[in-house]
């Protein structure tokens, strides 16, 4: 179990039978735990890093300097069944690909698969720091390469040093060649499971377009409408509305019964993939899920708890002390 409490702390962890205890996460799954959480700021308006705001409702905004088949356990397969067995609290982190090399050309990228630039990879590398100290037990990562790469440049920094291991479910050819033989070595590696479902919203005919261009071309108003009305999709291209049919059915279907299980699950998605689930946790209105904003490379943590998703923010790394800390009461 996993429960909150809050703390006030001056420094960084500094104590190493602590993270010998978090290496051995499985063990303590059956342990009493808790998030520790240092004070942070928040304020109701715009954030200063524009990690979540919603200009429609008041919300506490927190200040911080492909397979489709079911998938339980896709690395020792000796879970199975185990999503109907509830567990009171399970941590669920959001994190937005790092900006991409199209990001930094100022393009719509939409479905195509461009990598991150090099602030894109210092970014993930930040949002490992930031969420170093919360449990991981499983991944989820769009299609794409940027979304990927974040989700494993992120778990470089974790505290419980497990590898991140893309499972290849396309064949029985390609799970029985990816198979790990290893008991101990399954214990310290986490599943990633990628799926187009979280892509990016497609972009259709502006996929690689110049956004500046763009807007002298069809005029402001009409791409502000393509880019941020919910259910007016850019020319041959997915609206909003269209992302999150696909992308909260996945959520539903594949990853908040692992949530239910007591599994700790990262998503590293995209911009619109994200707002959708958000959409879906907040419950957000059409309306308010528009003025929706994501930073790129910052993580937002929710706890599931008792069926329920209370949104915490984005977590200041430990090298402020440490928002969330993993520890046994």
């Amino acid at each position: 179990m996993v429960a909150e409490a809050c703390y006030q702390t001056i420094g960084t962890f500094q104590t190493h039978s602590y993270l010998n205890n978090f290496n051995h996460h499985q063990k303590l799954q059956n342990n009493l735990l808790k998030f520790v959480t240092k004070d942070f700021t928040s304020t109701n308006g715009l954030s200063s890093k524009g990690i979540y705001h919603s200009g429609q409702r008041k919300c506490a905004i927190i200040r911080s300097s492909g397979s489709e088949s079911s998938v339980v356990d896709p690395v020792s397969r000796s879970n199975i069944g185990e999503t109907n067995k509830k567990s009171s609290e399970a941590a669920l982190i959001l994190i937005r690909h790092g900006q991409s090399l199209w990001n930094e050309k100022n393009l719509f990228t939409g479905c195509v698969d461009v990598p991150l630039s090099k602030k894109g990879i210092d970014e993930a590398i930040e949002a490992g720091k930031r969420i170093s100290s919360i449990p991981v037990d499983l991944i989820f990562t769009s299609a794409l390469i940027r979304a990927q790469m974040t989700a494993m440049l992120a778990m470089t920094q974790h505290r419980s040093k497990k590898v991140p291991i893309v499972m290849h479910d396309e064949s029985e050819q390609a799970r029985a060649r990816s198979q790990v033989f290893s008991e101990d070595t399954k214990k310290q590696t986490i599943p990633v499971i990628k799926s187009w479902r979280l892509n990016e919203r497609m972009y259709g005919e502006l996929q690689g377009l110049d956004k500046q261009e763009t807007a002298d071309r069809y005029g402001k108003e009409q791409v502000h409408v393509w880019r941020r009305s919910f259910d007016i999709p850019p020319p041959n291209g997915e609206s909003l509305e269209m992302c999150a049919e696909r992308a909260v059915a996945y959520f539903r279907d594949q990853i908040e019964p692992q949530l239910l299980s007591g599994k700790n699950v990262m998503i590293a998605a995209h911009g619109n993939s994200l707002r959708s689930i958000i959409m879906y946790l907040d419950k957000l209105t059409p309306q308010e899920v528009i003025t929706v904003e994501l930073s790129t490379g910052v993580p937002m943590l929710y706890i599931f708890k008792e069926g329920r998703f209370i949104r915490k923010g984005s977590p200041i790394g430990p090298s402020e002390a440490g928002a969330y800390a993993y520890t046994r009461l």
